[in-house]
């Protein structure tokens, strides 16, 4: 049988006769290129044998022409390579003759097979004998391209290009594209890279301005220019507000009977100075209260202690009703406005020993008090108490006592009808300085100069302003600051823990990046700032709505409040109490009795926020980290800080 036949001759029968039936030649390229892989691998082990060379120029023909070369029939048609095949062994003539004779004995092996012609007998005795003629030589055609795939002398990516999707060997022409499957896969296909290809337009916009945003805010002067963010839904609101039921509880009901001894059956008289700033001496106060409680005692009305950093020296009759105070009260604990008169050691009472309780822990537990210092007050009659800064703790007492002290704090004490007065103005003044009644945020900013000493943090400042501070830090502090070798990895490890107060130009650029936008009505809640205008300089220009309350009211109206620091405190804590949204740059006694008191007023739709100054600190300490990103960390991580006021 010829070379050929297995590739479009005649098919074999049981006789061994062949007949003469036309098989219709294969269209794709890929047939093509396998038969002609085929043909090229039979002779190869002969070809390399004498000469690899007229292999190889004869395998660069079949393969590089198949697009303009039909498939050859038989022996005779098998193209011939007219570039020059030199030979070391014979004549060029001698090694193609050898090519064609080993190309049609293996052909003529694999046709002649006993499985080959027992597959055709019984194709033949088959009813179906006229159509499964040409798929038996479809067959022939199979095994010739199995045995190429077969042979290991030939490359291993062929056996492969079956395992491709369908559009992929469309598209590489591994396929015929005409074919049905393949026109449906190729529709497919182009309809899946439109899709990518709209897509990628759609977000390349979104894409490219994130990419060229610019990192955080540019600086020219002393005016930043921070990108404008949208302005989320919630920003004024409480997100929580619906699911909080917070109710007053401490109120002393009117059916509830008074358990206050008799004034002769008291323990004794505590007398104690509430140190510290107004807040600091606010707690002082609910904490003499409960403690008088517990032991039965009388309490004369706390003196309020001048403090070291607010330097002012203020009653308690100043900044509270005293009256009220007492009334409120009365119930619960016998108060008295001073010292008796028959008692004449008056000035032992805080410098003698035997008139003074020290050493008390703080937060101590009642059982402390009952053991310790009701026995010396039942000896002594009249007893103070030195130091009295967080000296009762609140897990460690009676729900009763807890209840008592909320009901000092948020119904007893109460500031003078004046304070309260001018209070309102500041917060009505404020809600119309557009004229439609616009929500205001307040801004507690703690930066002033006794509290950026005490924190031992080192800010942003000139070498002359770094040595003020460094000689200020010494002269109040003297303990802590030693040599002051050891405060600067000291104030590098309090900034990544987040225990510094952020400055005006950090609060400024995080409330930007949660969306408040530049027309926002700011009340600055402070003293006075360490630094002056230069420091208050990227706040202001974020933010020109800000303001204070000497900016909101006038010289006169300020005059009567200035005679007292805890005054003006009174007033900047009343104002924030009111506000739509509160804001805290550090702790502190002011900030919790603002939220406290947010909460215990059901006042469930008022927002404050709580910055996460730990990661602040490494997010503005990151020269590469893009505006877009950072908003992104500032809104994740605050979801949790900006809930219950």
């Amino acid at each position: 049988m010829a070379a050929g036949d297995g590739a479009g001759g005649a098919s074999v029968g049981d006789g061994g006769e062949s007949s003469p039936v036309e098989k219709p030649r294969a269209g794709p390229p890929s047939s093509i290129l396998t038969a002609r892989w085929a043909r090229a691998s039979v002779p190869l082990a002969s070809a390399l044998h004498h000469d690899p060379l007229p292999f190889f120029f004869y395998f660069a023909c079949s393969v590089c022409s198949w697009d303009c070369l039909p498939l050859p029939r038989s022996e005779s048609e098998i193209p011939s390579c007219t570039l020059p095949l030199p030979s070391r062994t014979g004549p060029p003539a001698a090694a193609m003759a050898e090519l064609r004779h080993s190309t049609a004995a293996a052909a003529a092996r694999a046709s002649n097979s006993p499985v080959k012609r027992d597959s055709a007998a019984s194709a033949a005795s088959s009813p179906f004998a006229s159509t499964s003629a040409a798929r038996g030589r479809d067959d022939d055609d199979d095994d010739g391209k199995d045995a190429h795939r077969s042979s290991p002398l030939l490359p291993q990516h062929h056996h492969h290009k079956q395992l491709l999707p369908s559009p992929l060997r469309s598209l590489l022409a591994l396929e015929n594209p005409r074919a049905p499957t393949a026109s449906l896969s190729y529709r497919i296909l182009l309809a899946v890279l439109a899709l990518l290809l709209f897509a990628a337009l759609f977000s390349a916009p979104s894409l490219w301005s994130r990419f060229n945003a610019p990192y955080l805010c540019q600086k020219e002067g002393i005016t930043l220019h921070c990108p404008q963010t949208k302005e989320p839904l919630s920003l004024w609101e409480n997100p929580r507000a619906a699911t909080t039921s917070w109710k007053p509880c401490a109120e002393r009901r009117s059916d509830e009977p008074s358990d206050v001894p008799p004034e002769n059956e008291t323990s004794g008289y505590i007398f104690i100075h509430a140190e510290g700033g107004l807040n600091q001496q606010r707690i002082a106060i609910c904490n003499a209260v409960a403690i008088a409680k517990i032991m039965d005692a009388t309490l004369i009305l706390p003196v309020l202690k001048q403090d070291q950093i607010w330097k002012d020296q203020t009653k308690f009759e100043d900044i509270f009703d005293v009256d009220h105070f007492i009334n409120y009260l009365k119930d619960d604990v016998r108060i008295i406005r001073d010292i008796p008169d028959w008692f004449t050691e008056k000035d032992e009472l805080f410098t003698s020993i035997k008139r003074t309780v020290k050493n008390i822990p703080k937060y101590a537990s009642a059982q402390f008090y009952i053991d310790n210092v009701l026995p010396r007050i039942k000896e002594k009659t009249i007893m103070s108490i030195k130091p009295f800064v967080d000296r009762l703790g609140y897990d460690n007492v009676p729900m009763e006592i807890n209840r008592l002290r909320c009901r000092v704090n948020y119904h007893a004490l109460k500031f003078l009808s004046d304070i309260e007065e001018m209070s309102d103005k500041l917060a009505t003044k404020m809600r119309n300085r557009t004229g439609n009644g616009n929500p205001y945020m307040a801004l507690h900013l703690r930066y002033e100069k006794g509290m950026v000493g005490l924190s031992f943090c080192d800010f942003a400042g000139t070498r002359e302003e770094k040595a003020m501070m460094a000689a200020y830090r010494q002269k109040e502090w003297p303990r802590r600051y030693k040599n002051g070798s050891h405060l600067w990895p000291l104030a590098l490890q309090k900034r990544k823990e987040g225990r510094c107060p952020l400055e005006p130009g950090e609060i400024a650029v995080i409330l930007r990046a949660m969306g408040y936008p530049r027309e926002t009505q700011i009340y600055v809640a402070s003293g006075q700032v360490y630094g002056g205008k230069n420091r208050m300089a990227p706040l202001r220009n974020m933010f020109p709505n800000l303001v204070t309350k000497e900016e909101l009211a006038s010289a006169a109206e300020m005059e009567h409040f200035r005679k007292h620091v805890t005054s003006l405190a009174a007033l900047d804590f009343l104002v924030c109490l009111k506000s739509d949204v509160f804001v805290q740059t550090h702790g502190g006694n002011f900030a919790k009795l603002i939220i406290g008191a947010r909460r215990y007023s059901g006042r469930h739709r008022l927002k404050s926020i709580k910055p996460d100054k730990g990661l602040m600190s490494r997010s503005l300490g990151d020269p590469y980290l893009g505006w877009a990103s950072f908003a992104e960390d500032v809104v994740i991580s605050h979801q949790a800080r900006a809930g219950l006021p």
